[in-house]
């Protein structure tokens, strides 16, 4: 017998000590599961043995519509689809750890999937928006240098935020050191701690090298010493939270009003390099992606963008 409880912790435990898994996608986990094991012990159930296919199915309405509470507000505020997608995947992969495991005997979560999301375009910034955006945080202090390196470096490569911070010095160093005309490249830690080189282009070595060179050392005196590139106020390393908050304030400076998420620049990057005529297997392999289906949404961005030029364009669209 195997406790909902008991069978999380050494699941969670499995995840961070033999698969390696980022303390993110673990705290993902923990939360997914936290909520289950909760819906599980409001039922009564106390063994993972007792758990039914009908029972994981009704776990995920219950996702879907919410949960009232006593006063008609939400006890559990109803989830979006693409949430209750991850919680289902969270604990499929919780009960089939639990069967490998001989906790249980079966796997009553194989025949449950998880909701498949409506698929929503990603949003790019035009290449006017982008230059307005790099362009605001402007160079006269030690920060908006590095505001200016990080945007231009997010732009140029692709790169996620989480991947942006993560990289150190040495990493860019001979990158900078490249001579004119031959084609930069950098190596990036991706999801899965799966490495990718990407290409870095000339404005951003230039952002980054002017950030080195007049705002870094500056910031690094404030802190213990560190090999991070991009630094906070403080000398230490910049966070991924922080980096955000550096890409929502120079949207708002540069007077941008379509929201901006972490993955903006990523997604304009990709849509440019499409629009201009980039294979869709390239553009794949900058962005890190392990399935080119992943990739091939960018290409429906580009149709709708030729489709608006064809219709503004030609004399006889209409």
């Amino acid at each position: 017998m195997a406790t909902p409880e008991e069978a999380i912790r050494t699941f969670l435990d499995h995840l961070m000590v033999e698969r390696a898994v980022s303390r993110h996608t673990t705290s993902a986990y923990r939360r997914d599961l936290a909520r289950y094991a909760g819906y599980l012990s409001d039922r009564g159930v106390t063994d993972l043995e007792e758990v039914t296919p009908v029972r994981i199915a009704d776990y995920a309405a219950s996702l879907r519509e919410g949960v009232r509470g006593r006063n008609g507000g939400w006890k559990e505020a109803p989830l979006a689809p693409a949430s209750v997608a991850r919680a289902v995947v969270a604990l499929r992969s919780l009960h089939r750890f639990a069967q490998a495991e001989g906790m249980t005997a079966d796997d009553p979560a194989n025949t449950v999937s998880p909701p498949r999301p409506p698929r929503r375009l990603p949003k790019a910034l035009s290449i006017a928006q982008v230059e307005a955006l790099i362009a605001a945080p402007g160079e006269d202090t030690a920060l908006a240098l590095r505001d200016t390196a990080l945007l231009d470096l997010l732009y140029s490569t692709g790169v996620r935020i989480s991947e942006a911070v993560q990289l150190d010095v040495d990493d860019v160093w001979k990158a900078l050191r490249t001579l004119e005309g031959q084609t930069t490249m950098i190596r990036v830690l991706g999801k899965g701690s799966k490495q990718r080189v990407v290409p870095l282009g000339s404005y951003a070595r230039s952002a980054i090298d002017r950030y080195l060179v007049r705002a870094r050392p500056g910031l690094a005196a404030r802190g213990s010493g560190t090999a991070a590139l991009l630094l906070n106020a403080r000398g230490g390393r910049l966070s991924r939270q922080s980096a955000w908050t550096v890409l929502q304030a120079s949207a708002a400076k540069a007077g941008i009003k379509t929201a901006i998420s972490p993955h903006t620049l990523r997604h304009s990057f990709a849509t440019h390099l499409l629009d201009g005529g980039a294979d869709v297997r390239v553009v794949q392999e900058l962005l890190g992606h392990a399935s080119v289906t992943t990739t091939q949404i960018y290409t429906l961005v580009t149709v709708d963008h030729l489709r608006q030029v064809y219709l503004t364009s030609h004399p006889r669209a209409y």
